[in-house]
């Protein structure tokens, strides 16, 4: 395990690996194991907990998962004057799924993972985020979820899709065609939002993501979250519209106090979700540029 020295695990499976990489201390080795399409990690960090590792690259911490989770479920959802019927692709530790049916408008749940070894993993040493298989409303299907929008046609209101870096089995989730898949597979006003990644390590990656979506769909944006244990300690969605056009930055439904204590919020609140799209004048001009 050359990722693992003198007590540290060090990432090697990020976008920078060669030019930067995050190493956390860790206690104990929890899992290991090389499923058909990637190498899973769990350790223990005495700082982060219980930590999920996908090909050496940390896709989720104890202490941090819910400020990703909270944000690539609700800032869509959010947006969207009613999310009846969500699809979900990737996030098979569960996490996302734990928000997005936390959501009081939301009755269907389509969760397509491509690595049943991820969901097994999960159920085992991350019950907090695995609860969600519980749900009833949740349908969970193994498949590739490149092939899975491409037989799904004018079905969802909103799809997420979490992926894992554009490497390995989710390569294919930051092209071209699977964008115009997710369209395809949006009812009219429905609403993508996307892993893209970090604007500081991964910038002409956001710019290609954002141009593309720009291309395909009606209304696009990028926003931006604090995610401690991500490279850099930032990182970015892509949120677009089908065919109308929307302010992100300004959420449709608003959770009550009451309601977001209820949900268990941590991360998300209104404001926090307009603060997402205020992003550095560097980014807004290269973004807009032609």
């Amino acid at each position: 395990m050359d990722s693992f020295k003198k007590g540290w695990f060090t990432e090697q499976g990020v976008l920078n690996a060669d030019q930067v990489a995050l190493s956390i201390k860790y206690s104990k080795v929890l899992h290991e194991e090389n499923s058909p399409f990637q190498r899973i990690l769990v350790f223990e960090s005495p700082k982060f907990g219980k930590c999920l590792v996908l090909n050496d690259a940390v896709q989720c911490t104890e202490i941090d998962e819910f400020s990703y989770q909270e944000s690539i479920a609700f800032l869509p959802l959010n947006c969207h004057p009613n999310p009846k019927k969500v699809l979900i692709i990737g996030g098979g530790d569960g996490g996302v799924a734990r928000e997005v049916l936390k959501h009081p408008l939301v009755e269907e749940v389509t969760l397509c993972e491509i690595d049943e070894a991820v969901i097994n993993v999960s159920k085992k040493y991350f019950p907090t985020l695995s609860c969600s298989f519980g749900d009833p409303r949740l349908k969970l299907v193994i498949a590739d979820g490149n092939q899975f929008v491409q037989n799904h046609k004018n079905m969802y209101d909103v799809i997420i899709c979490d992926s894992s870096d554009p490497c390995g089995p989710a390569e294919c989730l930051f092209q071209r065609p699977y964008y115009q898949h997710m369209w395809d597979s949006l009812r009219s006003g429905g609403i993508i939002c996307t892993q893209a990644e970090s604007y500081w390590f991964d910038f002409e990656l956001v710019q290609s993501l954002y141009k593309m979506a720009k291309s395909i769909f009606k209304c696009v944006n990028y926003s931006t979250i604090s995610m401690p244990t991500y490279p850099s300690g930032q990182i970015g969605f892509v949120l677009a519209c089908k065919d109308k056009s929307i302010d992100f930055s300004l959420p449709v439904y608003k959770f009550s106090q009451k309601q977001r204590e209820s949900m268990n919020l941590k991360y998300y609140s209104e404001k926090m979700h307009q603060s997402c799209f205020t992003l550095p004048p560097f980014v807004l001009r290269a973004l807009n540029e032609e």
